[in-house]
């Protein structure tokens, strides 16, 4: 893993933090889904069990965030996006972070896991 990647991970998740970004963790023989509360220099930290507070070093080998692919956006996602536009502004860029899609591409680079359908569901159907 490069110290590029590593960055490219922590840049990522910080964008993401305010919106709820899951992430699977594996540290030892504790290894689980959860949601990032808070990052401290390049220490991620979340509520874990009977644990209580629990960070690890933002590395891959730790901590994936889990991410939708671009080409997983419904139809209606696509018209409220606007995705016709030719240079995203940060309105687009907090949107697509937002709805946890993966405009930088980690999940082929292995640094972030596709997202179950339905992981981030809010709308009640």
């Amino acid at each position: 893993m490069t110290q590029e990647e590593k960055q490219l991970l922590l840049k990522d998740l910080c964008a993401r933090l305010p919106y709820g970004v899951k992430c699977h963790f594996k540290y030892g023989s504790a290894e689980d889904d959860v949601t990032l509360s808070c990052i401290d220099n390049n220490v991620a930290r979340f509520e874990y069990g009977w644990y209580g507070k629990f960070h690890v070093i933002i590395d891959p080998q730790y901590i994936k965030p889990y991410l939708r692919p671009m080409d997983s956006m419904t139809d209606e996602e696509y018209r409220e996006f606007g995705y016709d536009v030719l240079r995203y502004t940060p309105r687009e860029f907090d949107w697509l972070n937002a709805n946890h899609f993966d405009y930088r591409g980690l999940i082929p680079m292995g640094l972030a896991i596709e997202a179950p359908e339905g992981m981030y569901k809010t709308k009640p159907e």
